[in-house]
């Protein structure tokens, strides 16, 4: 799991130092202007904190089923 945790962070380190200022995005640009951006980042953030509560119930089954075994 530690690996993993690294290995992620590596991976995102790595990739805001490769980002190139100065590119506009139109698409950002409109729905940050129209304040539409925070309900993108709140779905966003909703979808992974979902995704990550089944992860973690389904390995708490998991391990114990394996206990039982």
């Amino acid at each position: 799991m530690k690996k993993l945790t690294l290995l992620l962070l590596m991976l995102c380190s790595i990739s805001v130092a490769m980002a190139q200022p100065g590119q506009d995005v139109e698409m950002a640009d409109a729905l940050r202007s129209s304040g539409k951006i925070y309900v993108v980042i709140l779905t966003i953030c909703i979808i992974f904190t979902g995704l990550a509560i089944f992860l973690f119930s389904m390995d708490r089954r998991l391990k114990k089923l394996e206990k039982d075994n």
